[in-house]
């Protein structure tokens, strides 16, 4: 299917996924909350566990969470949270070292009403969910232990749509089955980043859990396909401006050679016939193709014959351009695609404020 700019409809990818998720039985206690107003009345806090560079952390906190603490093991993100998160505890370690001395220490007695983040899902399986000694899975599993430890109110776990077609769903509704264990009502659903104003089409699977067997709440879709954000709408202010690297609007030095290349290749198609994520032309007036770094080898710039900037991405990701990235401009771009769009988080985060309404 094209769209009228001639972009694949690359939405429908998830669609039928979409359907079936929401369809099912166990899966339709949710409700959809409108977060084009915020309530600032009451401040929640949070800690973001496997935070990278803090996009999750940014959109609660946009959403008016203050963050008590963040785990991440990457030295470089780290060095960014720090910067832009001054308030917040960093803990540059392993998850597995952070025990539950640790944790009081920092969280000094506070209440934490809310455990979010995205623990990798590589080698994810059913059984290795359920037998405390295999060692595949052992990064959700701290992800439990650290909710049973804080009992929040409420849980938000993000990954990749493919979770949900692990083991034909097996896999999702165990971790579900996890969660229910330990008092939480679950729920999992499908959100496009695009649909809440982000300029780049990106789908996540997103869980929300609460302890009091509540429906758990969604934000509702703002956008629809017609009005989508732009990518050219998001970044082409940036596209004259020289390199700067105290902004992190750096991008891969290419040879004249290669710009020549670049120059023809044509909107929606690759450098490489091969790549499907990397050196392609983005339609100007269509979100983008899902940001990602690929060792220097992002998205071509709709305009120029270069790929874009590490700030052009971190706009796309909907970073405000006060966060600044550390690290080099290779490690800037690893952080930000790896990141989950703030404007994204921040919208499920004011649907979770919605949800200590019916406590």
């Amino acid at each position: 299917m094209k769209k009228g700019n001639g972009t694949k409809e690359r939405v429908s990818r998830y669609s039928k996924l979409k359907e079936k998720i929401d369809s099912e039985s166990s899966n339709k206690d949710y409700y959809l909350v409108n977060t084009s107003k915020k309530d600032n009345k009451d401040n929640y806090n949070f800690v973001d566990l496997f935070a990278g560079c803090g996009g999750l952390s940014e959109g609660l906190r946009e959403a008016g969470f203050k963050e008590v603490f963040s785990i991440e093991i990457d030295k470089d993100a780290c060095d960014t949270l720090r910067k832009n998160f001054p308030e917040s505890h960093i803990f540059e370690e392993k998850i597995e070292d952070v025990n539950g001395k640790k944790i009081d220490s920092v969280v000094k007695g506070r209440k934490i009403h809310l455990v979010a983040g995205g623990p990798p899902c590589q080698g994810f399986s059913v059984a290795g969910l359920r037998n405390p000694h295999d060692q595949r899975n052992q990064l959700f599993k701290e992800f439990v232990r650290i909710v049973r430890h804080l009992n929040p109110d409420f849980i938000l776990l993000e990954n990749v749509p493919g979770i949900l077609t692990m083991q034909n769903g097996e896999v999702y509704k165990e971790i579900i089955r996890q969660f229910e264990n330990l008092g939480y009502k679950m729920n999992v659903r499908i959100l496009e980043s695009a649909t809440y104003g982000v300029p780049q089409l990106r789908t996540r699977a997103i869980f929300v859990g609460n302890k009091f067997g509540l429906p758990n709440p969604y934000p509702k879709e703002i956008f629809s396909k017609e009005n989508y954000k732009s990518i050219k709408s998001s970044i082409d202010d940036l596209k004259d401006f020289p390199r700067n690297p105290l902004t992190n609007h750096e991008w891969t030095a290419h040879k004249k050679d290669f710009e020549n290349r670049i120059s023809k290749v044509k909107y929606g198609e690759s450098l490489y016939p091969t790549f499907r994520d990397a050196y392609k032309r983005q339609w100007p007036n269509s979100p983008s193709m899902t940001a990602k770094e690929n060792h220097g080898g992002t998205h071509i710039h709709y305009e120029k014959n270069r790929v874009i900037s590490a700030r052009e991405l971190a706009r796309l990701q909907t970073f405000p351009d006060s966060f600044i990235f550390c690290g080099t401009m290779k490690r800037a771009y690893w952080q930000i695609g790896n990141a989950v769009p703030c404007l994204m988080a921040k919208h499920i985060g004011l649907a979770i404020r919605d949800g200590f309404k019916k406590i």
